[in-house]
This record gives C-alpha cells, structure tokens and sequence, in this order.
C-alpha cells in the first residue's frame, strides 16, 4: 500500500499526501510501479479527450487531453525531457552534461525539443483521433511506455550519488516477480480495451516504442555510462511520441 501511494505522490501532483506520510525507503521502490501510474494520468486524459469532444472541435479535446496530464503530473516528465536535450545537447563529457542536467534553467535545446514534441503529439493525435475515434489509446500508450521506460533501471547503473540527486534518492532494483508485474500492469489496459482492428497498429507502436529505448540506454551509457531522473522522463516522452507516430502510420485509414 505504501509503495504505490508513494508512486501516486511522487509522479503526480494530485493530494495522496495528504493519506499517510510516506517513510523515504518506499520511495526507492516506485519505478516499477510507474505503468499503474499510467493508468491514472492516461484515464484522466481519456476522460477529458472523451468529455471535450462532446462540446468543442476534435482539435481543441486534443489540446484539453494533453494539458490535463501537464496539471495531473506538474510537468514531471517534460521537465526531465527539457533537462535531457540540454545536457546530451549541450554537453562535451559526462560532468558536462550531468551539471547541464542539474541546471534548474531551461537552455536552447531543451525549449525546442519541448515545441517540437508537442507539435508532433498534437497533429498525431489528432490525425489518430480523426480516424479511429478510440479515447482509450491515451490509457494504452501511457502504461506501456511507462513501463517501457521503467525498465532502465534494470540495464543502466544510476549516474550520479544519492546526495547530488535532484530528489535525494536512488531507485532500488527489485525482483524478478515484481519486474513481471510491472510488465502486466504496462499491457493490462491493451488487455482490456484494445479493439480487433487495433492491435496490429498498437504492436507496431510498441515496437517502435521499444526500439526507441534501447537506443536511449546505449546514448545514456556512452554519453554518462548510466542514467538520472531526467533520462527517466525523456525515455517515456521519445517512447510514448515514436508509438504514436508508429500507429497512426499502420493504423487502416477509412475510405474517402
């Protein structure tokens, strides 16, 4: 119970701080927890997607879909993929790039990589939505790539000490059991809400997905030989962007 109350407080904003004071040892723990997390931030994004369509243009759902996680998380996620592009942008050697990181100021690299994911999420998005009509893909492709992106604490050393880490701590390994479980949680919504018609297009996505994180991994160790929470939410953004772009690619357009 612990573990994933301190999931829900420390990947998203929402009060469960507010039920229990969390000891900082379960807070080690909540990588592997992340896709349940997704279930959270990605139904609240069906949610809204699902309400705003109903009383506004496709396009504008969208863009309430995408801001509703932005307020859900505090823009957790984006603020590690800005810091990412900064530092592997920015810096020459591994201390470089760690100290880019740290930098609480947003640079160059970091601002465009922002406006450019977020021009690609929405024309995809949209141009998916126009065709399929399915607000359970935010649901989908939000566990999945969570956990995707979770499993770089099984391949990658942590980069830096705990006390020069932004949250003063270092995620802990766990078993192989929970490591199955995480994985169940990633594709329990695909289980649950994936229509027939789908799935080849959303295998695709979660190839593409996969692909895309192996390719981090081996930048991360060349560039810091590990990975920091920063590296953690930009695997998730270029992993949840590059599933999306893969599906609406393999997704069956309708006639004209």
């Amino acid at each position: 119970m612990y573990r994933l109350l301190a999931s829900l407080i420390f990947f998203t904003r929402l009060p469960f701080w507010r039920i229990a004071n969390v000891p900082k040892k379960y807070y080690e723990q909540v990588v592997p927890l992340w896709p349940v997390v997704g279930w959270l931030t990605g139904g609240i994004m069906a949610l809204v997607f699902w309400l705003a369509q109903m009383i506004m243009p496709l396009s504008l759902a969208v863009i309430a879909a995408l801001i509703s996680r932005i307020l859900i998380t505090g823009a957790l996620h984006e603020d590690g993929f800005a810091d990412f592009f900064d530092g592997f942008g920015g810096g020459t050697t591994r201390e470089r790039t760690l100290e880019i990181m740290k930098d609480s100021h947003i640079g160059t690299y970091g601002v465009l990589a922002l406006i450019i994911y977020y021009l690609v999420m929405y024309n995809v998005i949209v141009a998916l939505q126009t065709t399929s009509q399915n607000p359970f893909i935010f649901i989908m492709v939000d566990s999945i790539c969570k956990f995707l992106a979770s499993t770089i604490i099984y391949f990658l050393p942590y980069a830096r000490k705990e006390e020069e880490a932004k949250n003063k701590l270092i995620y802990t390994q766990v078993p192989l059991h929970e490591k199955l479980a995480s994985f169940a949680a990633g594709i329990l919504p695909i289980v649950m809400f994936c229509p027939n018609d789908f799935f080849l297009p959303l295998l695709a996505g979660i190839a593409g997905a996969t692909i895309t994180c192996v390719l981090l991994f081996l930048k991360m160790k060349t560039q810091i030989n590990g990975y920091t929470g920063d590296c953690c939410g930009a695997t998730f953004i270029l992993a949840e962007v590059v599933c999306y772009i893969m599906i609406l690619q393999t997704h069956p357009q309708p006639l004209p």
